[in-house]
């Protein structure tokens, strides 16, 4: 099973999950799965419909936001409006959580949620250095 890495009550992030830990994802309370990976980035990771249709099939919502590098600034609203609209708790996933984590922590930071302080506490909790990211 994947790592899912609590960061706070509305969002987890994991490295790359697979069609089985949708259920557990569902099983363990997440309401909405965002796939922050771009599909075909590892020829092992199972595509986006893959995870896409066994999240519906769970009763979850599902996003895709690829992000290659960095997160740009419509993926960072993106992320944003997500958070303020989806059901939660959220579980984000990439190859290892961390454009998950970044991608999110921009938006908190960017729109005033957080403090850059706050979030670089939160990563290091959940294991991902957030501080050249946010400057903290």
């Amino acid at each position: 099973m994947t790592d899912f890495r609590h960061v706070t009550d509305e969002i987890s992030v994991a490295p790359q999950i697979s069609v089985a830990d949708v259920q557990a994802a569902a099983d363990q309370g997440f309401r909405t799965i965002i796939n922050n990976r771009p599909d075909g980035e590892d020829p092992a990771q199972p595509p986006g419909q893959e995870i896409e249709a066994a999240a519906k099939a769970a009763g979850l919502a599902y996003f895709h936001i690829p992000v290659r590098g960095g997160p740009t600034q419509e993926q960072i609203e993106t992320t944003a409006d997500l958070f303020r609209q989806a059901e939660g708790p959220i579980l984000a996933f990439c190859r290892s959580g961390t454009r998950s984590i970044v991608t999110w922590s921009l938006s908190q930071a960017v729109f005033g949620v957080r403090s850059r302080e706050e979030l670089v506490g939160l990563g290091r909790a959940a294991g991902y250095d957030l501080s050249g990211v946010l400057g903290a």
